[in-house]
């Protein structure tokens, strides 16, 4: 399935079919992260439920602690 995330389309495997799956990539793991889908905030609580579709607009904002 193609996606755009954070602004860079690519082709992820068909195992990613909900926005957990995406999360739970590699570079997402264990990342506090805030989730949008094609403009609408996804809600944590929903990630499990909430499928991708083909061209669907992704932005994972993560947070980066400093000081």
């Amino acid at each position: 399935m193609n996606l755009i995330v954070n602004g860079k389309g690519g082709a992820y495997e068909e195992g990613c079919r909900t926005v957990a799956d995406l999360l739970s990539r590699s570079e997402w793991t264990g990342r506090l992260v805030i989730v949008e889908l094609n403009g609408e905030i996804v809600g944590k609580e929903v990630y499990g439920d909430t499928l991708l579709s083909e061209g669907d607009r992704v932005e994972l904002v993560h947070f980066v602690g400093g000081g």
